[in-house]
């Protein structure tokens, strides 16, 4: 197993996705939560309710900011006004940690509402490590770029996304956000090995890790398309590659993602007991 070192100050425990309708369900009964994770965009008011919430949470929970709106992998120049908006929130909560993704969302009709995926080439490597540098320089924090799931490859790629990853950490200094539900709804849209993926990732660059739930469809051909829907409790396929995981590189803060279709607190709280009982077996 490889000696490594969190590259964040969460806690080596598991964590969920914030929700306003369990606030109260949260601050009576976390249950194995240890943590919590905002979605940026949604904090970056001067008030209100959210603000609220989030500063009454954040006197009891290490919290984590994840963005989605940064559109780091965009060709564009970053909005300076929406990174000004997230060095704020950053400002005032002092985050435990701070990621975004490997993907981009804005192009010249404006921002697209979706995480798009990018070819993997020098060019593209280039403006994704300056626009890494950028905000790490504005923020004053390291940032973890998540890697993202994917539906098919880019004819143009030059190198593999663990490669791209690689070379992103080495020019940048960023950590890493390893979503494991990515991995595996991609290795199975792209007909790979989601555990060969697992055993080639800089698993030393990692600081959290990602588990959520995705949907099971059908392409045109009667093969199975997996789409990361953040809508439903963690598969028993995408558990076990977590347990891989953890057994190879070691423990991390680990965050259940419930985005859509968002259940009762006892649903979410009892996927966290999940991923606690499996960060226990890999001690």
């Amino acid at each position: 197993m490889l000696d490594t070192t969190p590259m964040t100050t969460l806690p080596l425990a598991p964590g969920v996705g914030f929700k306003s309708s369990h606030f109260t369900a949260i601050s009576e009964d976390p249950g194995d939560v240890a943590w919590l994770e905002i979605h940026a965009e949604n904090y970056m008011g001067d008030g209100g309710r959210p603000l609220a919430q989030l500063n009454a949470l954040a006197e009891r929970f290490p919290v984590s900011v994840h963005g989605v709106g940064l559109s780091i992998g965009g060709t564009k120049a970053l909005d300076t006004d929406h990174l000004e908006r997230l060095r704020r929130l950053c400002d005032r909560i002092n985050p435990a940690s701070f990621s975004e993704h490997l993907a981009w969302s804005t192009h010249d009709v404006g921002f697209l509402n979706d995480l798009l995926p990018l070819p993997y080439t020098e060019k593209t490597l280039t403006h994704v490590a300056d626009h890494i540098d950028q905000v790490q320089d504005t923020l004053g924090r390291k940032m973890l770029l998540e890697n993202p799931s994917t539906y098919l490859a880019f004819a143009e790629n030059e190198m593999s996304e663990i490669d791209f990853l690689k070379a992103v950490v080495r020019r940048t200094g960023c950590g890493l956000l390893l979503d494991v539900n990515n991995v595996f709804v991609s290795a199975t849209n792209q007909n790979t090995d989601a555990y060969d993926y697992i055993n080639a990732f800089p698993l030393h660059a990692v600081g959290e890790i990602h588990l959520g739930g995705h949907d099971v469809q059908e392409d045109e051909h009667g093969a199975p398309l997996l789409i990361d829907s953040h809508g439903a409790a963690v598969a028993d396929p995408v558990w076990a590659l977590y347990a891989h995981t953890l057994k190879t590189g070691g423990l991390r803060p680990t965050l259940i993602e419930w985005d859509t279709d968002v259940p009762d607190w006892p649903i979410l709280r009892n996927e966290a007991r999940l991923a606690a009982e499996v960060l226990e077996t890999a001690k």
